[in-house]
């Protein structure tokens, strides 16, 4: 028996309400923020409600769009590249293709390239295939502006987003050869698994050292990782926004999530959370199911 009317429709929509506010801010600690207010909001109209589903993913948009309008001066003034927050999933997350490109560190770095609106109405539409008319209700628009915004969006991010060429067995493998490279301090081994045109995205938020700019090929990427994690760190394999990726350790602490686009064999694209305020969902064990 629910202690709350409205409890059973909260616990049976939750993963989509959360990933939804996930995709839209890159954010898990903000993802949980909007959660806590959305469920104070439905509490108070359970009985009056026809459809739940319609009605908390409404209100799940409207306030992420309000975060993330109120976020944006936060990350113009960020210190050196903004990564998403690094996010656990559950392997059958991994094994769902579309979700898990949905919510690769790659594409949420795409989704950020889009205004608010048209990231709410891609990810409501491409992503979780909701009607032009929900959207339209969440996202305060018309049935015919959301089909116009659906379409701009559709296209900008189709010029710019990553594919997933690999299986996840594939990335798990790439995956642990970096991972053997790092322990094993090989320069060899991870010459032959990065590609010559590698880039490397660090996070520090101006708290951990990081990179300020992307970091671009091979013998750049080699001497930044050698430098500064190789010698000093130790990792293990975790499943992180859908894909394979690592857990780097120093002296028993939480050091860094490592997240991967992988191509034909190689990495193509490596992505370092080193600011710990970051890191809180790894270490708390937030987890992203289907």
């Amino acid at each position: 028996m629910s202690l709350h009317p409205g409890t059973d429709a909260w616990v049976t929509h939750r993963n989509l309400l959360f990933t939804v506010a996930y995709e839209m801010l890159g954010s898990a600690a903000d993802a949980e923020d909007v959660l806590q207010e959305v469920w104070l909001r439905w509490s108070r109209v359970t009985d009056t409600v026809h459809d739940p589903r319609a009605y908390l993913v409404r209100i799940t948009t409207r306030l992420s769009l309000n975060a993330l309008r109120a976020h944006s001066r936060r990350r113009e003034d960020y210190v050196g590249p903004w990564l998403p927050e690094p996010l656990l999933t559950t392997p059958d997350v991994a094994e769902d293709v579309e979700l898990a490109e949905s919510v690769s560190t790659a594409m949420l770095l795409v989704l950020e390239t889009l205004g608010p609106t048209e990231r709410a109405v891609f990810v409501l539409r491409e992503v979780f295939e909701l009607p032009y008319d929900e959207i339209a209700e969440a996202t305060a628009r018309s049935p015919a502006a959301v089909r116009q915004i659906a379409h701009r969006a559709r296209e900008h991010v189709a010029a710019r987003r990553p594919r997933r060429e690999v299986t996840v067995a594939e990335q798990q493998a790439v995956v642990e050869r970096f991972l053997a490279a790092v322990a094993g301090d090989d320069l060899q081994l991870l010459v032959d698994v990065l590609d010559p045109e590698v880039v490397l995205l660090t996070d520090g938020g101006g708290v951990k050292q990081a990179a300020l700019r992307p970091i671009v090929g091979v013998d750049k990427v080699l001497r930044f990782l050698t430098g500064v994690y190789v010698a000093a760190t130790r990792g293990a394999p975790v499943l992180v926004n859908g894909a394979p990726a690592l857990r780097l350790e120093l002296d028993d602490a939480l050091e860094a999530i490592v997240t991967f686009a992988v191509t034909q064999g190689r990495v193509t694209a490596a992505y370092i959370v080193r600011n710990p305020h970051k890191l809180h969902a790894v270490e708390q064990e937030t987890v992203l199911t289907r």
